[in-house]
Formats: structure tokens, C-alpha cells, sequence
């Protein structure tokens, strides 16, 4: 069965449901209640606050559909990383307002429960670790923070068949084989060392398999392959050993934007496919495709300097909050740059 949906339909999606209220790199708790407010509970829409975070912020969880298949989706785990979360709000925006075919199917077959800002600590000062310095990430073992405990809560409750976690990557990564940037990246995380293919990965991959069929066709050669190298306390991992498919999402670079509002849309097509593809199949066998999309690699800079009598200088941007804005101040690279690429040159030598 061909799942992938038709590029026309999802770029009217995007250009009628997209969240304009939401914009650029810090996106707040602030920013989603406001979007929240807007909508009323149903019969197939719910929103509420599940708990609070160490700073006594609110988090919420927003559960969409009445189908058997369930599918849970948490946002801006690491504060500064809120692609993911704008993706959501476009997300929510279409499966509550449009009335069409694939939405009935994905609403009639799949309960979908969001998180859309797991960290609102981090997000408030756009630092990726909670209130008391601590990387939501690791500490799935440990569940030292209170939003780890609560997302443990409710995956213990809600029992997924499927998963996804939602982070940004940084402008470094480009994609094997390429001269390109690793726009979108994919993993389906290890549940041990040795990265075994087990049952629960295999079905994960499925999954991506079907999200990069349909982003080939818009960003070709643009979709890496995250390191499965096992990290023991992360939190995909374990969920992944805990028998619960993880969809790792890491939304990249894209030419010219630093504010991630085009990557947003890639991250919406992505989960717009995947959850498509989870609602209408039932065998999740299907993974070799997996392993042929590139790995990412760390070939990239953002900006250079050539120079006609000296060498030249490649710089990284620091992402800065200050006065209530998110600055890129660059910073001169030290090592060697002659094998990286720059997302942007400025020749003095004209």
C-alpha cells in the first residue's frame, strides 16, 4: 500500500494551517498557551495541563483521535530547540480544522497525544537544560527532573505504539556524499551497544523509511541519517529498549534560514507523513531502505571570509538571548577549514 502523501496536498496544508502568531527560534510557553486558548474540547480534541516544571510552569498535553493506534509526540525537550514545537502547533492547527480524507483517516485510526513544550524552563532563557541545569535527554534513567518523571508517566499510562521526539540540530551537519546541509536527519535509536537490529528498531525504521520517501521529493539529498551510537541514559534509547518504537526527528539547516520557519515545514511534513503512514498500515516489516539514507557528517560552517593576501577565516554562530532577542554573533574557528563548507562567503577580494 502507498502511503506517501501528494506534495500539492501537503503545500496547501502548510500555506492555509501554518500558526503565523508563532515565529523565529525562541518560541515561549507564553506563545503556546496563547495558541492553545483558541481551541475548544471535543469529542476528538482535548487539551490540559498534566503537570508542572521545576519552575512551576505549566506543561501540556493535547490528545487528538479516537483510533486503536496510539502515537505520542513531545516537543523542546532541550529549550532551545523549538522547530519541533512550531511543527506541532501546524500540526494541531490541521488535524482540528480541516475535514478531509486523510485527516479522517488519521483521526479514526490513531489517538495522538502532544506535548508540545516538555521543557518550559529551558525555553524561557533558551538554554537547553531545565531549571536545574539538567539535559532531559539523560536523564531518562535517573528521572531527576519533574518532566522527566512526567513524561515517564505518560508513556507508562498511554503505552505508544509509537513515539516521536523532536529536536533541532545544529548548522554543522551536512549529509554524506553531499555538498548539502542535513536539513531533516532521522533516527531510529539503539536499545544497546552493540546497535542491534531488534523488532522495536525495525518498526522504527519503517517509519522513517516512509517520511524520507516523501522528502526525497522535495529536498533531495537534503535527509541524513543520525549516529545510532547507544547512549545508556538517553531517553529514545530507553524507550526504545522499553518495547515503545522512537522516532528520533532532528530538524537541520536550511539555505538562508537561521529562523528554521522553512525547516518547520519539512519537520510538518514529516510528522504529517509518519503518523499517515502509522493510520493506514498494519505491517511495519518493510526497513531496508533504512540504511541507505546518508549519515550525517560535520562538514559545515556558517560564514567565511576570503581574503586575497591572508587566509581565510571561517566563523560559527553563537546563539545568543539578549534583550529579548535570539542574536548569532559569530565565532572564529581555530582549526582547520579548508574541508568545510559554508552556508555563506563574503569575498573581499572583489
Amino acid at each position: 500500500m502507498n502511503t506517501t502523501l501528494e506534495l500539492g496536498y501537503i503545500n496547501g496544508i502548510i500555506k492555509n494551517h501554518k500558526e503565523n502568531s508563532i515565529y523565529g527560534r525562541w518560541i515561549r510557553l507564553s506563545d503556546v498557551e496563547k495558541v492553545l486558548s483558541k481551541f475548544e474540547n471535543s469529542s476528538y480534541f482535548s487539551s490540559k495541563i498534566i503537570g508542572n516544571s521545576e519552575d512551576s510552569r505549566n506543561i501540556h498535553e493535547v490528545t487528538i483521535g479516537n483510533g486503536s493506534k496510539k502515537i505520542l509526540i513531545w516537543t523542546q525537550m532541550h529549550g532551545n530547540e523549538s522547530t519541533g514545537t512550531k511543527a506541532v502547533i501546524d500540526l494541531i492547527n490541521y488535524l482540528y480544522k480541516l475535514k478531509d480524507k486523510i485527516r479522517l483517516q488519521i483521526l479514526t485510526n490513531a489517538t495522538i497525544k502532544i506535548i508540545p513544550l516538555l521543557n518550559p524552563d529551558g525555553a524561557e532563557y533558551y538554554t537547553r537544560y531545565n531549571a536545574n541545569s539538567i539535559d532531559l535527554n539523560r536523564d531518562a534513567v535517573n528521572k531527576d527532573a519533574a518532566e522527566s518523571k512526567l513524561l515517564r508517566k505518560v508513556l507508562d499510562n498511554f503505552k505508544p505504539d509509537f513515539c516521536f521526539n523532536l529536536h533541532d540540530q545544529r548548522t554543522i551537519f551536512g549529509v554524506e556524499g553531499e555538498n548539502k546541509p542535513a536539513t531533516i536527519s532521522f533516527l531510529a535509536p539503539s536499545e544497546e551497544s552493540s546497535r542491534k537490529v531488534t523488532n522495536t528498531r525495525i518498526k522504527t525504521m519503517n517509519v522513517i523509511c516512509s517520511m524520507n520517501k516523501l522528502l526525497q521529493e522535495i529536498i533531495p539529498g537534503q535527509v541524513g541519517r543520525y549516529s545510532d551510537e547507544f547512549y545508556p541514559t538517553a531517553t529514545g534509547d530507553n524507550f526504545q529498549k522499553l518495547g515503545f518504537p522512537t522516532i528520533l526527528i532532528e530538524s537541520g539547516h536550511f539555505k538562508d534560514d537561521y529562523q528554521r520557519e522553512t525547516v518547520r515545514n519539512f519537520t510538518f511534513m514529516s510528522l504529517l507523513q509518519g503518523i499517515y503512514h502509522i493510520s493506514s498500515v498494519k505491517n511495519f516489516n518493510d526497513y531496508q531502505d533504512y540504511f541507505k539514507i546518508p549519515n550525517n557528517v560535520k562538514n559545515f560552517g556558517d560564514l567565511l571570509h576570503i581574503y586575497p593576501n591572508k587566509e581565510n577565516v571561517g566563523y560559527l554562530y553563537e546563539e545568543i538571548l539578549e534583550e529579548n532577542l535570539i542574536k548569532f554573533i559569530p565565532k572564529m574557528i581555530k582549526e582547520d577549514i579548508s574541508n568545510l563548507i559554508f552556508h555563506k562567503e563574503i569575498d573581499f577580494v572583489r
